[in-house]
C-alpha cells in the first residue's frame, strides 16, 4: 500500500492520539470526582467502549486522509494486435456481399470497435507484397482510416503478409532469405496477428513465416473470406476463378497455435469480433482506498457518539 501524503497520517493518528489521552485523563477526572463524592459510576465500561469507537474512527479517517492506494493485480486483454487484410484480386469476387474485400472491411472495423484502449491496433494491407498502413497504436481511430482506404490490386502471399505483421509488431525487418534462415526477433506473447483472407496464396515463405510467428509467441488467427464454390473475378481483361482454401488458413492457424474461422457470409463475418478470444494479461493497477476507509470511519463515529450519549448524555 502507498500513500498520497504521508504527513497528513501522521498528523491524523497525533490528533487520534492526544484524544485518546484526553479520554483518559478526563474519565479519571470523573471518575475520581464521583468517588469524593460517593457516587458509584454506572455503565462505565460501555461508555468507555462508545469512547473507543469514536477514537478509532478518527483513527481510520486520518488512514483516509493520507490518500491510501493498493496495488490489485487485473486481468484484461491487452497487447498488440495487427490486422492483416488481403486486397489481392480475389478479393474483388462477390461470393461474400458485396465483396469479399467489402466484407471483410466491414468486420475489421467491427473487431477494432470492440476492442479496448488497452489492445494497440495496427493494419496491414498484403497482395503479393505487404505494406504496413497503420503502426500499431492506441489510437483506434487511425487502424479504421487504414481499413477504409484499402483497394484490391495485385497476387496473394501469406507469407509477406505474416511477415509485415511480426515486423510492425517487434520493430525489427522480418525476411524469409531463399536458404530459408528463420530469424529470431523475441519474444511476444501478447502479441495476436488476424489474417482476412480467401487463402489463395501464390507467395513463398509461406511456412516458414508461420514458423518464426510460432517462435515468436505470436498466434496467428485465420478468417476465411469467401465461399468454396467461389466466384469468378474479372482481371485485366480475363475471367477467373477464385474459390476459398480453407486448408491453407487452418494450417497457418494451427502452425501457430490460433484458430481458423470459417465465414462464407457477410452475417459471419460480422459476428467474428465474437469469436476471436485474445490472451489476457495481468497487471497491476492502482485501487484508491480512502473512499472506502471515509465511510467506516463514519460508522464508527456514529456508533460510538450514539453509544456514549445514549449511556452518559456526553458525547465522549
Amino acid at each position: 500500500m502507498t500513500l498520497s501524503s504521508p504527513l497528513s497520517l501522521v498528523v491524523g493518528l497525533l490528533v487520534t492520539v492526544a484524544l485518546g489521552w484526553a479520554v483518559v485523563v478526563s474519565g479519571r477526572r470523573r471518575k475520581a470526582a464521583l468517588a469524593a463524592a460517593g457516587v458509584a459510576l454506572a455503565g462505565g465500561r460501555r461508555t468507555s467502549f462508545g469512547a473507543g469507537l469514536t477514537i478509532a474512527g478518527v483513527a481510520v479517517l486520518a488512514i483516509a486522509t493520507a490518500g491510501p492506494t493498493a496495488m490489485v493485480p487485473v486481468p484484461r486483454t491487452a497487447g498488440t494486435v495487427i490486422l492483416a487484410i488481403d486486397v489481392s484480386n480475389s478479393m474483388g469476387a462477390d461470393d461474400v456481399a458485396p465483396t469479399r474485400l467489402a466484407a471483410a472491411q466491414r468486420a475489421a472495423r467491427a473487431f477494432v470497435a470492440a476492442q479496448p484502449d488497452s489492445v494497440d491496433i495496427g493494419v496491414v494491407a498484403f497482395e503479393r507484397g505487404a505494406l504496413t498502413t497503420a503502426r500499431p497504436d492506441a489510437d483506434h481511430a487511425k487502424a479504421l482510416k487504414a481499413i477504409d482506404r484499402l483497394k484490391v490490386a495485385g497476387g496473394t502471399s501469406l507469407g509477406a503478409a505474416i511477415a509485415v505483421s511480426l515486423t510492425a509488431i517487434s520493430g525489427e525487418q522480418v525476411t524469409i532469405d531463399k536458404e530459408g534462415k528463420v530469424p529470431d526477433i523475441g519474444y511476444w506473447p501478447s502479441a495476436t496477428i488476424v489474417v482476412f483472407s480467401d487463402g489463395q496464396n501464390q507467395g513463398q515463405g509461406l511456412d516458414k513465416a508461420a514458423e518464426v510467428a510460432q517462435t515468436a509467441g505470436v498466434q496467428v488467427h485465420t478468417v476465411g473470406v469467401g465461399t468454396t464454390a467461389g466466384a469468378t473475378v474479372k482481371v485485366d481483361g480475363y475471367n477467373l476463378q477464385t474459390s476459398l482454401d480453407e486448408e491453407t488458413l487452418t494450417k497457418i492457424a494451427q502452425t501457430t497455435g490460433g484458430d481458423y474461422h470459417p465465414a462464407s457470409d457477410a452475417a459471419l463475418l460480422d459476428g467474428v469480433a465474437d469469436t476471436i478470444d485474445l490472451r489476457l494479461t495481468v497487471s497491476d493497477e492502482p485501487l484508491p482506498l480512502a473512499g472506502g476507509l471515509i465511510w467506516l470511519a463514519l460508522a464508527l463515529l456514529t456508533a460510538g457518539a450514539a453509544l456514549t450519549v445514549l449511556r452518559s448524555g456526553r458525547v465522549i
